[in-house]
């Protein structure tokens, strides 16, 4: 039986003094909850605005039926994200959708969730895209996709997105995706680092996902000049070791490391094994443990993203947020699907 390896290990956390990163590096009171930079005084709640995709998510399951949801990366992040911080923020998810009956049923869906709604864009015919996940006997996953078309390869080159990226300068923290890089196409991705310049001029910070996906690029070089464009303006760089290997050729996680010497904080994710986090010269390595029954890896690495940003805007140090990020992880690939229950 296959056994996943998450951390969970709160006796191996190490003094370190890493919230002086915060400090000193993401705002001047800590990336943890703190007055918003425009409205001294008067919001206590860090803002993150987090751009992508949300798909129709079928996943098929061992009988041949389909069973119809929602997901996405960023999307998926940005849930969790909202369950892990509750109350004490404001989460907005930036995209655009259609005007038919299932992005009705996602913005239903996001408002339950807590997200905020007033950065979606809602295009006249336009459609959402659309995935399938395959699940194998060991939780491992094939995706198949439907979404050349989707609503949002406009979201940031139609005259509503004027506004939009007006305002997100204004956000604590600006979250994207390598997938959210590949779907809004060149100007768009041109617009957003733009934005990503112009947020970090103003004091906020810009968080990147690496997710990378081949399909997505019309060439291996097409993708690289494009995440190398954005990760000169990232402030935490929350990395899947394989797809720097796959994007990049980097053999191991020194390379990793040592090819983003200008990034503070660098968290290298890798499945099954510890995760590696550097964040500014120290290094941290924390520990894992063992899920038995592995369902459904959909929304690992997303949900670890979530859960180790919460830690972080929450004052936790990079250990206690690489512990958060695993705990969460866990419990998501026990369970078929991107999104579990609430609790």
């Amino acid at each position: 039986m296959l056994a996943m390896v998450v951390n969970d290990d709160a006796g191996n956390l190490m003094p370190n003094g890493a919230l002086r990163f915060f400090a000193s590096k993401l705002a001047p009171t800590g990336l943890g909850p703190q007055v918003h930079r425009e409205t001294p005084g008067m919001n206590t709640k860090p803002r993150i605005a987090l751009i992508g995709e949300c798909m129709i998510e079928l996943q098929h399951r061992a009988d041949g039926s389909l069973q119809q949801s929602f997901g996405g990366d960023t999307l998926n992040t940005a849930v969790y994200l909202r369950r892990e911080l509750g109350e004490h923020s404001t989460v907005d998810y930036v995209t655009a959708l259609g005007d038919d009956s299932f992005s009705d049923a996602m913005c239903k869906h996001w408002a339950e969730e807590g997200l905020g709604l007033g950065m979606v864009q809602r295009l006249p015919g336009r459609l959402p895209g659309l995935y399938c996940i395959q699940t194998d006997a060991s939780g491992e996953r094939k995706f198949l996709y439907w979404r050349n078309e989707a609503a949002v390869r406009e979201c940031f080159t139609t005259p509503a997105a004027e506004p939009i990226l007006a305002a997100l300068p204004g956000y604590d923290v600006v979250y994207f995706s390598g997938i959210t890089l590949a779907v809004l196409g060149e100007a768009g991705r041109e617009r957003l680092l733009n934005t990503l310049v112009e947020t970090r001029k103003r004091g906020g910070k810009v968080v990147f996902d690496n997710n990378y996906r081949p399909r997505l690029w019309a060439s291996i070089d097409a993708a690289r000049a494009a995440y190398r464009k954005v990760l000169a303006e990232v402030d935490i760089a929350l990395l899947t070791e394989d797809d720097e290997r796959a994007l990049f050729g980097y053999e191991d996680s020194e390379q990793v490391f040592a090819a983003y010497p200008t990034i503070a904080e660098v968290v290298l994710k890798r499945g099954a094994d510890a995760c590696l986090i550097r964040c500014e010269d120290e290094r941290f390595e924390v520990p894992a443990r063992v899920v038995e029954k592995v369902i459904d890896t959909t929304a690992a690495g997303d949900s670890f993203s979530a859960a180790y940003l919460a830690s972080r805007l929450k004052g936790g140090s990079p250990q206690e947020a690489g512990l958060a990020g695993h705990r969460l992880a866990s419990r998501v690939i026990q369970v078929p699907g991107a999104l579990i229950p609430r609790d």
